[in-house]
């Protein structure tokens, strides 16, 4: 035997010190391609959203699968267009009000705080947590060029194309990456994710357009500057939780303190108003069915996936923490500590031993 062979020791330790080695080197590869990575994954959610308007033109207008498909993505481009005219054509010159007196407004309310010596502080401590943050490196590269924004937000529309067309490709390819014994726990695993998404995403539509109108009409009934593109603005902001709203809140009662101070004061209530009725009635409705994640889990959640992401991350944010959530209670919850968690019925590739079935259309 050779003496420089190791001994049983010296191997598993070999072993560990490699493996260690491999999951920091996976680790440091996913945060160097993390924003692609929050690309693909926004792929998915639309073709999340394309099947499920697929599946209500299926199921309500009797379209065959194929036909609702194309329909779905028809659908999903037609909407992308009208907001589009929204802000490029019907709000353009609110939306150029906005732009325009936003910097000037922001520099005059920390001017404003700037009197008291805590107010100093808390401008200046702003300041220094923006400009180190990296989502404000993010906002400065998107202003110095917005054809990245475009790029980004045509590929996840490509992306989301091709994920919707068929997922049963990419999802066998996943699949079977895994040892053959796990193939049907990481299966379901996936369906209740997708099952969860699908939920979600309606109850975050049902939301974003409550915000919005609600907050349109009051700014309106107020005479705030470009009160539909800020209704607008502040509806599409609930789709980033708790940020979110605090950042569409900002842009309205600067243009509020453009008419006075007592519409600043009017206008806040307007927000807090809505807020109430979001909270107390809307949210519990649509979400009762969905899941229920700690609020404070939420927000902290959110601000990390925001700072290791970056903006685009933040925008995924909460979408992403519906994923972790409803990975844990599958995998972890159910699969690993037997706790009473349904499955939820989907269309299965691989039996409960591993192997592909030969028609992927049998249920479970």
């Amino acid at each position: 035997m050779s003496r420089l062979s190791p001994d049983d020791d010296d191997a598993r330790f070999i072993r560990r010190l490699f493996l260690t080695l491999g999951v920091i080197a996976l680790a440091a590869t996913l945060y160097f391609i993390g924003d692609l990575l929050i690309l693909a994954f926004g792929s998915v959610l639309g073709a999340i959203v394309i099947h499920a308007i697929a599946e209500i033109y299926n199921e309500r207008l009797r379209i065959p699968a194929r036909p609702a498909l194309v329909a779905a993505i028809l659908t999903v481009l037609a909407l992308i267009v009208f907001l589009g005219w929204l802000f490029g054509v019907e709000f353009r010159t609110q939306v150029n009000v906005l732009v325009t007196r936003l910097p000037g407004i922001l520099d005059e309310i920390g001017d404003q705080l700037s009197i008291s010596p805590v107010g100093a502080k808390v401008v200046d401590a702003v300041r220094a947590a923006f400009a180190g943050s990296r989502v404000a490196q993010d906002i400065g590269g998107l202003a110095e060029g917005a054809g990245q924004l475009a790029i980004n937000a045509l590929l996840v529309l490509v992306g989301a194309i091709f994920f919707a067309v068929d997922p049963k490709v990419y999802e066998r390819g996943f699949l079977l990456l895994m040892p053959p014994s796990k193939r049907a726990v990481v299966e379901d695993a996936l369906g209740d994710t997708a099952s969860t998404l699908r939920l979600w995403l309606r109850a975050q539509l049902i939301q974003m357009t409550s915000m919005g109108v609600l907050v349109g009409l009051g700014l309106w009934w107020l005479e705030v500057p470009s009160a539909a593109a800020l209704g607008l603005l502040s509806g599409l902001s609930e789709f980033i939780p708790y940020v979110g709203p605090v950042a569409a809140m900002i842009p309205a009662l600067g243009l509020a303190a453009t008419q006075s101070v007592s519409h600043v004061l009017w206008a806040l209530g307007v927000f807090a108003a809505v807020r109430v009725i979001q909270t107390n009635f809307v949210t519990p409705f649509v979400t009762s069915r969905v899941v229920a994640i700690p609020p404070a889990m939420t927000l902290f959640s959110v601000l990390a996936i925001g700072a290791v992401f970056g903006l685009f991350g933040l925008f995924f944010s909460a979408a992403l923490l519906v994923v972790i959530y409803t990975l844990i209670r599958s995998l972890y919850l159910r699969d690993t500590l037997g706790e009473d968690i349904p499955r939820s019925r989907h269309r299965t590739l691989f039996d409960s031993a591993g192997n592909e079935r030969d028609s992927p259309e049998k249920l479970d």
